[in-house]
């Protein structure tokens, strides 16, 4: 089941918010930048990037996932190993609102999202 509009709204408030923090200077974003994205009920947090061998072309490398659990009204909150598989986060593997996977994101207490 997705999340409602309003509740996508909500997310994208937030989301934005940590973005405008988060995000380098201006002038050096066409190297590095972060982002976000919103699938069903899950929200990805990201850095674009220039490909290596295209510069015109971009990745997009995960730095942290958190679906939203409507049953359990959680937010479980993911990091991608170098297998590229979405992997718990032990520190915080459950947190109860979106503003706290913000600070365990930015907190980073095991090195999980920026290495």
């Amino acid at each position: 089941m997705a999340l409602s509009e309003f509740e996508t709204k909500r997310i994208e408030r937030l989301a934005n918010e940590w973005v405008s923090r988060k995000r380098p200077p201006a002038h050096i974003r066409d190297q590095l930048d972060i982002g976000y994205r919103i699938s069903g009920q899950s929200l990805t947090l990201f850095e674009i990037r220039p490909l290596s061998n295209d510069p015109k072309k971009t990745i997009e490398e995960p730095i942290a996932k958190t679906p939203y659990v409507k049953k359990t009204k959680l937010w479980k909150i993911y990091w991608q190993r170098a297998d590229l598989n979405w992997h718990s986060y032990d520190a915080a593997p459950e947190v109860d609102s979106l503003e706290v996977f913000f600070e365990e994101v930015e907190r980073d207490e095991w090195a999980c999202f920026y290495g």
